[in-house]
């Protein structure tokens, strides 16, 4: 989190390509009010972690002069069509405005390279705030209700929210968490070929023996820019493993065509089960855990009790997957949570 010295630097309008839940939203003619920019991406789950938060921020203080509006930033091509913009709208629940930044116009006019990150203005328009990043939530709050102290008596203000999550208590120490994976040929790292051809189809073996970080393909699969896709036209299975720790994995996976098939996930070498699913898993009738892969989005697929390391199983039939990338989720050290 970092404070902007105040009044120095003027807000810009949100110049967007679709907007979703309103009308444009004229930055301009809402002084008076402070104003909350959540630059996020549907298909990061950092991203997703903060919308809770957000929300929270809107109910408790929207009667008091907070306006939040939500600027999507695509990483992926697919996270730059409206359709799906829209479809992870309604599934997170956003009920306030997003525009659509599929040219990075409004971030590079704020200054945003990554998401999530957060931003406020006063109400005379200037940029006072500027948090990027997971976490720090209770110090974003505290900005939002210093700068809404402008606008109504303290006394009037809602106390402070809860932490949703421990990891996100003030002073809580996170565990160590393998860093996210990607894929494809410019920043993929594929831990069963020395230097796999860009833009070309190879095929696979499974090496048995799996270095954390490190994705591991087995099958035909496609080397991509920024994907591994299976070349479902050879009608063979394929399958994706990665040795990681954490509590929680998650996997960017997209259909590139035919949506709704099921790929098979298992953790060393069991399926799933209520204790370590993730919230995307399914179940068959003979206790086969999977996902259906309806869309081009991030896919919630293990949550353990405890972090530790774990070796993850992708199998799906000839299909057309694609996989982006993996991201993990660490769990907090309970002895460095403070409740007071």
């Amino acid at each position: 989190m970092s404070e902007i010295p105040p009044r120095t630097r003027r807000s810009f309008e949100l110049s967007g390509e679709y907007w979703f839940n309103s009308e444009p939203v004229p930055i301009s003619a809402l002084r008076g009010n402070v104003i909350l920019l959540q630059f996020w991406d549907f298909s990061s789950v950092a991203s997703q972690r903060s919308i809770p938060y957000v929300g929270e921020w809107l109910r408790r203080y929207g009667s008091h002069g907070l306006i939040v509006v939500g600027v999507h930033i695509p990483k992926y091509d697919f996270s730059s069509r409206p359709e799906e913009v829209m479809k992870a709208i309604a599934r997170l629940g956003m009920t306030y405005p997003v525009v659509c930044d599929n040219q990075h116009q409004v971030a590079s006019m704020y200054d945003v390279r990554s998401t999530p990150s957060i931003i406020l203005l006063d109400q005379e328009g200037f940029v006072r705030y500027h948090c990027t990043g997971d976490g720090d939530y209770e110090s974003i709050e505290h900005a939002i209700r210093s700068l809404l102290h402008g606008l109504s008596a303290v006394e009037s203000l809602p106390l402070p929210s809860e932490p949703i999550r421990e990891e996100d208590r003030r002073g809580a120490v996170r565990y160590r968490v393998t860093p996210d994976i990607h894929a494809g040929y410019l920043r993929g790292n594929i831990g069963n070929a020395a230097n796999p051809l860009p833009e070309s189809v190879d095929e696979y073996l499974d090496p048995e023996i799996y270095i954390d970080g490190k994705i591991y393909a087995v099958g035909s699969w496609y080397n991509g820019r920024d994907s591994l896709k299976l070349d479902s036209g050879k009608g063979k299975p394929g399958r994706l493993l990665v040795r990681y720790h954490a509590v929680e994995a998650h996997a960017v996976l997209s259909p590139d065509r035919d949506p709704g098939f099921e790929v098979t996930v298992s953790q060393d070498g069991q399926f799933l089960n209520e204790e370590n699913k993730g919230g995307d898993i399914m179940f068959a009738e003979d206790g086969r855990s999977f996902i259906r892969v309806s869309g081009p989005r991030s896919y919630s697929l293990t949550r353990n009790r405890e972090p530790d390391d774990h070796t993850l199983c992708l199998e799906t039939g000839p299909n057309p997957l694609s996989l982006y990338s993996f991201a993990f989720i660490s769990g907090v050290v309970p002895e460095t949570v403070s409740r007071n």
